[in-house]
């Protein structure tokens, strides 16, 4: 029953709030948020599972694919639509799929979340495939949508995570790893939202980074793969030469200029003292990773 999951329950903190004062209100609902951050801390060791099978699978010329319906799918499109222009990996690396398609992006359809079928339907239409890694993202844990889809990516052979925010799930019984973080009922009632939301979208945005990191698309804390497109992001490419290379501004600016615009290149050259040509020999060898550029040789 529906009542049964954590996620429905009434939350008796917020018992009345709707007579409240607004700050009072807000006190409440920031309250209630600092419960997320210890709720998902509790589930690293399992997030931390699921980014060594994503990288594993990524390094094998598998993707990445969220699938989810109304809030959760649109969890896993933001965070998908973000890592092209963050770590300039393909488009297709990471894919999120929603139930409804594009227009449930901006409009609820929530009725499509309870065809299994279709969460299989869609999954097939993107070419997921046994090499390929899906993240079923579901607040309840009991969305068919997304059941019907693990269901799918399993029986391919393919490598499932679930994202859910109710003990003992149906998701996270059906899925090889499960994250679960329980930040509790919301302050209104079913609206997973808020807490849950934010919990997931927490869980998120450590697995696209941390798998990021362990692919080489970061150096130190910085983000070595932006694509200096606009004036923000070259100033910010700039920026980021500086700092790492130990050089002015201006001379950021050049070697930007001399490396056709890839920032990684430019952070070799001047570590390294070499040309372009001589940079992208190094990264090509190091699978891309500045520390081993900087630190390997060039494997003929």
């Amino acid at each position: 029953m529906l009542e049964d999951l954590l996620t429905e329950q009434p939350n008796p903190v917020s018992e009345g709030i709707d007579a409240l004062p607004t700050s009072e209100i807000l006190r409440i609902m920031n309250a209630e948020d600092h419960k997320v951050a210890p709720a998902v801390a509790a589930e690293i060791p399992n997030i931390a599972r699921a980014v060594e099978a994503i990288v594993a699978a990524i390094q094998r010329g598998g993707r990445l694919f969220y699938i989810g319906a109304g809030t959760s799918g649109r969890l896993g499109v933001l965070d998908a639509a973000e890592c092209p222009p963050t770590f300039n990996v393909p488009p297709d690396l990471v894919q999120g799929v929603i139930a409804g398609g594009e227009a449930a992006l901006a409009h609820a359809t929530e009725a499509s979340e309870d065809d299994p079928e279709a969460g299989a339907r869609d999954l097939a239409a993107r070419g997921f495939g046994a090499s390929d890694v899906l993240v079923g993202i579901a607040a309840s844990g009991r969305t068919p949508y997304v059941l019907g889809a693990v269901e799918y990516a399993r029986r391919l052979g393919a490598t499932t995570v679930g994202i859910s925010c109710t003990p003992n799930s149906a998701l996270a019984r059906a899925v090889d790893i499960a994250i679960t973080p329980l930040p509790g009922p919301e302050i209104i009632a079913g609206s997973t939202r808020l807490k849950a939301g934010t919990a997931t979208k927490l869980v998120l945005n450590m697995l696209s980074t941390a798998t990021m990191i362990r692919l080489g698309h970061v150096y130190g804390n910085l983000m070595v793969n932006v694509q200096p497109k606009n004036a923000k992001l070259l100033d910010r490419a700039r920026r980021i030469i500086r700092a790492a290379a130990g050089v002015s501004y201006e001379e950021a600016a050049r070697l930007l200029e001399e490396a056709g615009g890839q920032v990684k290149v430019a952070i070799v050259m001047a570590r390294l003292g070499v040309d372009r040509r001589g940079a992208e020999a190094r990264l090509a060898a190091a699978g891309g990773r500045i520390s081993e550029a900087l630190h390997g040789s060039v494997r003929h």
